[in-house]
């Protein structure tokens, strides 16, 4: 595809220096109610474009509605890593071990590979013990237990030995990656089959949807419409789940996991790479989908989101607070002297205001 089949997208995020705008962050955003219908759109938002994390309690909807879940006893924290993109803090990882448990598998069955935690703390204590990362501390290993306990659950139904059976979950032809695939293909009422096709950081497959149809999933997520009545529960057994573990989904400090601890219920979010962030607001009945063209999340998407959930819920002052830090975004240099900020575009807000 040549860069003319792209649109120029609108500035969406400005950096702010010595009272001028030092940098553009440009991007598309779609929200869309459950039926299919546009609240707002900037942008191309039916260029296909890939999800990556941000679509996980998607991709984490067959866990649930095979009874997988309920069957191994997945609690509400070890769904929620199911969900996750975390830090590899000591308690993303012992509840990622916890589920692999469940499932009579060990860290083994992971094929989502290995890399130093994201949190510096936990980084540097597992070098200060002279240990190296597994795939445990993979941001994506609650995501990958949660595939694991479902392929062990879908051979014990087939009479099969489970390691035999998970072996190569992250293929696309594998039962399990079937599975998968097809609940995030409903979800989004759009064919994965014309879809173009990559392969994401931790080894599944990557589908590219457009942004419009993302938007209709999480819709669908915080509502259930328009999902199947098992996925419809799924996705509501998954929501309560996050809102009570919300740690759990990112970690400490984290957008995600700091405005749904705020919002609870009200609020479904999820970030993914490559300035990706998706949002179900099941009170208002909408989906949100986000992508930064520079791929920048924090510099860009976790703005955007920011000002979305400012314009659309009702906040009260404490809950608008804690949303502050990321829609008012504070630039300090390396004296921690306040330099500059990021703030959401004038096009943007008057956007949100009208939608």
């Amino acid at each position: 595809m040549s860069d003319a089949a792209f649109v120029t997208h609108p500035d969406l995020v400005h950096a702010l220096r010595g009272g001028i705008v030092e940098s553009f962050h440009r991007g598309a955003l779609a929200i869309v109610d459950a039926d299919g219908a546009l609240r707002l759109a900037l942008g191309d938002i039916g260029r296909p474009i890939f999800p990556r994390s941000a679509c996980k309690v998607l991709q984490a909807l067959p866990l649930v509605a095979s009874g997988a879940a309920d069957g191994l006893g997945l609690t509400d924290a070890e769904l929620a890593l199911a969900c996750a993109s975390h830090r590899g803090e000591p308690g993303h990882v012992a509840t990622a071990q916890s589920m692999l448990a469940k499932a009579g598998l060990g860290v083994a069955a992971l094929e989502c590979g290995a890399h130093w935690p994201y949190a510096e703390d936990a980084g540097r204590a597992l070098a200060q013990a002279g240990a190296q990362p597994s795939a445990l501390h993979n941001n994506c290993s609650g995501k990958h237990a949660g595939f694991v306990c479902l392929g062990c659950w879908m051979a014990r139904a087939a009479g099969q030995p489970a390691e035999a059976f998970v072996r190569g979950y992250i293929g696309p032809e594998h039962p399990v990656m079937r599975e998968v695939s097809a609940a995030l293909g409903a979800a989004t009422d759009f064919d994965l089959a014309k879809a173009p096709l990559g392969t994401d950081g931790c080894s599944i497959p990557a589908y590219a949807i457009p942004l419009r149809q993302l938007a209709l999933a999480f819709a669908r997520v915080g509502t259930g419409q328009g999902l199947s009545p098992d996925h419809a529960r799924a996705a509501r057994r998954l929501r309560q789940a996050v809102a009570a573990s919300p740690w759990h989904v990112s970690g400490t400090g984290k957008f995600d996991s700091v405005l749904m601890q705020r919002l609870g219920q009200r609020l479904f979010c999820k970030v993914g790479a490559e300035g990706v962030y998706c949002a179900a607001l099941p009170t208002l009945g909408l989906g949100v989908a986000i992508k930064m063209d520079d791929g920048n999340t924090a510099r860009g998407a976790e703005v955007v989101m920011a000002a979305v959930i400012d314009a659309l819920l009702d906040l009260d002052e404490a809950d608008r607070a804690a949303l502050r830090p990321w829609h008012d975004a504070p630039l300090r240099n390396w004296n921690g002297r306040l330099v500059g900020q990021l703030q959401a575009s004038a096009l943007l807000r008057q956007a949100l205001a009208a939608a």
